[in-house]
């Protein structure tokens, strides 16, 4: 049976076909490619030797010259950042940060609703600030990985997670300005607070559809 690869994201499919869509990263069949196992390459011929060859493990599909990425149009100090991002997977560390402190932010909401206590209140508001801060970093990184290791490929999985973080960063930037104009927003009299949970929500579940996306293409499955 034959295996090919993606050569966006490392996905391994068997069958004698290439799939018609990736199912990690949504790229068209097109950009699949045959994996060459080892004893086949053995018995290849000294005319076929001199083809490039096909790397025959998923990881070096996704292999970034981190010395030399292709980007170095900023001038040298840009270059070697973007190399030691790739290199030390800032993305993918970055993220935990809005996807980890979201959800404690939301459920301090929730208690702050149910007891009333403003101390649950400020701690809520905190860790929206918290997400304010570093969601620019997080895009950013985003970015960078998406452009060196998959290419800047525009599949529907990219594009949900492209928006999904401009719904995280929109909304914990409302948010937190919501917050500093109105601090009685959680109040049982507060006309926008049903508005506010909502919006709360939504920034929450970007946030874990964008997480489960990069968890696919990281892990592959």
């Amino acid at each position: 049976m034959k295996k090919w690869r993606c050569t966006v994201c490392g996905y391994i499919h068997t069958g004698d076909e290439p799939p018609d869509k990736c199912p990690v990263c949504g790229a068209d069949k097109s950009l699949f490619e045959e994996v060459v196992e080892a004893e086949r390459a053995v018995n290849q011929t000294a005319d076929t030797s001199a083809k490039p060859a096909t790397p025959e493990t998923p990881d070096e599909s996704r292999q970034v010259d981190l010395e030399n990425p292709p980007d170095a149009k900023f001038g040298n100090i840009y270059h070697l950042l973007i190399g030691q991002m790739l290199k030390h997977h800032a993305h993918p560390i970055s993220t935990h940060i809005p996807n980890g402190v979201l959800p404690i932010s939301f459920l301090f909401i929730i208690l702050a609703l149910i007891s009333g206590s403003t101390s649950l209140g400020t701690a809520a508001f905190c860790n929206i600030v918290m997400v304010v801060l570093t969601t620019p970093f997080v895009i950013f990184s985003g970015y960078v990985e998406w452009q060196h290791r998959y290419n800047g490929i525009m599949t529907n999985q990219f594009k949900l997670k492209i928006v999904c973080a401009i719904i995280v960063a929109a909304g914990s930037v409302t948010l937190a300005f919501w917050w500093i104009m109105s601090p009685g927003v959680l109040a049982a009299a507060s006309a926008g607070r049903n508005i506010f949970i909502f919006i709360s929500l939504v920034t929450l579940a970007a946030a874990g559809i964008a997480g489960f996306i990069g968890g696919k293409l990281v892990f592959r499955d």
